[in-house]
């Protein structure tokens, strides 16, 4: 689950992940991206692009060989459902996996953001959602991002 929600996405996560799912817009989706990051989770939570929180020196997006952002579209979102029974709503996505990942830069975090236009937007227009640790340091192998359970975000 999320280490923290950026200040843009506050009660909107939720509402991102439905407008995936339903593809509205058409080429909306949600974007992985891996981050070496040596800014305080306060200071990046203030970001309200994704270009706005990579043009921090103290953050960068990993340049391992191998290494894409991951970008999930309508058949890769799991329909977003409020959980009457415990008062909740989650969002989650599968596990994700990185191929044959190169050593290089160590990974720190995991950013989710929404991109709602794929084919013309730039990061400028990319929204970033949510933040999640994510300490890995790349050797040649395959990189897993195990979401669990509780899925990438929770409301109650």
């Amino acid at each position: 689950m999320a280490n923290f929600v950026f200040n843009v996405a506050k009660g909107r996560v939720a509402e991102f992940f439905n407008r995936v799912d339903q593809n509205d817009p058409t080429n909306s989706a949600i974007v992985v991206v891996a981050v070496v990051a040596t800014a305080t989770d306060a200071t990046m939570k203030d970001y309200d692009t994704l270009s706005d929180l990579l043009g921090d020196a103290n953050v960068a997006e990993a340049t391992n060989a191998n290494y894409a952002r991951k970008v999930l579209t309508d058949t890769d979102i799991a329909a977003v459902t409020p959980d009457d029974t415990n008062d909740l709503m989650q969002v989650t996505i599968a596990d994700q996996t990185w191929s044959s990942v190169g050593a290089g830069d160590n990974w720190t975090d995991l950013i989710l953001c929404y991109d709602g236009d794929t084919t013309a937007g730039t990061d400028a227009n990319i929204i970033p959602l949510t933040c999640h640790d994510f300490a890995v340091t790349p050797n040649g192998g395959d990189i897993t991002a195990d979401v669990g359970a509780n899925g990438v975000y929770q409301a109650s």
